[in-house]
């Protein structure tokens, strides 16, 4: 039993369907046609400024590697030749994000139904590995030159590179957590994060060509290993970030304004159960409503719809929702007893015994 045509306030159709006693609207599709072109813009206008971060960061942290390279080449620095390996990873690391960025693009397929915003996920996972492949690189030069020290050359310009280096990825961190968090990209972010530490690093240069300044000789390595230890710390930070992307974790605060949203909805006397995941950059929800049981299969529909509408307009980042109403009462009636078997494994998310 479908109507496509029935109007819900808007002037607008939404095709819908009921089975066992309840009512499915699949709102994956948006139910406004002003929803939809938004929507998409939104989506579009979020790559278009990720490519744009990717683009003039990654120019950013080449020209500043490519001065550092230089004056490693004169100093020998081991300390500088780390810091100049992180920048060149971190603006590597804008490969595999355009290339995500691009996928994110294209619009969903029957065997690729959400689209290819998961794409992020998996350049975030070539960033993990592209910092632990710098931080292991970094170790080991700190680790020989340390068992066998040599001097230090051109300190001054040593100096100046390191706040060369710390200057440009302070900018690009900057650039790429803001952005990231205003377009909701946890690749982006985690990216941003390893430019700051780059920047930090940067500065521990500088601590190394002052001790080897003073006679030290063993300052350049120390310093080395100190950057080394930094970049783990980064590693690890990132690799959270991009681990809870994979497993659908979202911030706990998301599912409490989602309650609050769907709570003041006209028609819904309780709220089921909400779950939010991260597609790419953006939310996708799954929202159970509880409506009156006198309600009509039109009328039941139409506070469907009106729950995706406030959440779209008022929960940060949401691109589509699924919403599912389940009628309360009559009392003693079990709606679901035809799926109780089969919903055993999953009672609790939905709110049932």
């Amino acid at each position: 039993m479908s109507d496509r045509n029935t109007p819900h306030g808007h002037g607008h159709g939404h095709g819908h369907g009921h089975g066992h006693g309840r009512i499915r609207t699949l709102l994956a599709r948006a139910t406004h046609s002003h929803d939809s072109a938004d929507r998409t813009d939104t989506a579009l206008e979020s790559s278009s400024r990720a490519m744009r971060v990717l683009g003039v960061s990654f120019a950013v942290l080449l020209v500043t590697a490519a001065a550092q390279a230089v004056v490693v080449a004169l100093s020998g620095s081991v300390a500088l030749l780390g810091d100049t390996l992180h920048n060149v990873a971190d603006a590597l690391t804008a490969v595999p994000l355009a290339i995500a960025f691009s996928l994110g693009r294209r619009a969903a397929t029957r065997r690729f139904t959400y689209g290819y915003g998961r794409a992020e996920d998996l350049a975030g996972i070539v960033i993990v590995v592209i910092i632990t492949a710098s931080a292991a690189l970094a170790g080991y030069e700190a680790v020989r030159r340390l068992l066998a020290p040599e001097n230090v050359g051109a300190l001054g310009w040593v100096a100046v590179a390191g706040v060369v280096g710390f200057l440009g990825n302070e900018w690009v961190a900057r650039y790429r957590i803001r952005v990231g968090r205003e377009i909701g990209s946890a690749a982006l972010v985690a990216d941003g994060l390893h430019a700051r530490t780059d920047g930090f690093t940067s500065l521990a240069v500088l601590l190394g060509a002052g001790g080897a300044a003073l006679g030290w000789r063993l300052a350049d390595p120390v310093v080395g290993l100190l950057i080394t230890a930094a970049i783990c710390f980064v590693l690890r930070d990132a690799a959270r970030e991009i681990y809870h992307r994979l497993m659908d974790a979202v911030d706990p605060a998301l599912i409490e304004q989602a309650e609050r949203i769907v709570g003041t909805v006209e028609g819904v006397r309780r709220v089921g159960s909400i779950r939010l995941r991260w597609v790419g950059h953006e939310l996708r929800a799954e929202v159970d409503i509880v409506v009156g049981h006198e309600l009509s299969l039109v009328r039941a529909h139409a506070v469907a719809v009106e729950t995706e509408h406030r959440l779209i307009h008022e929960l940060s980042r949401l691109r589509a929702a699924t919403v599912h109403t389940d009628p309360d009462g009559p009392e003693g009636t079990d709606h679901h007893a035809v799926l109780a078997g089969h919903t055993a494994l999953t009672g609790a998310w939905r709110g049932e015994g």
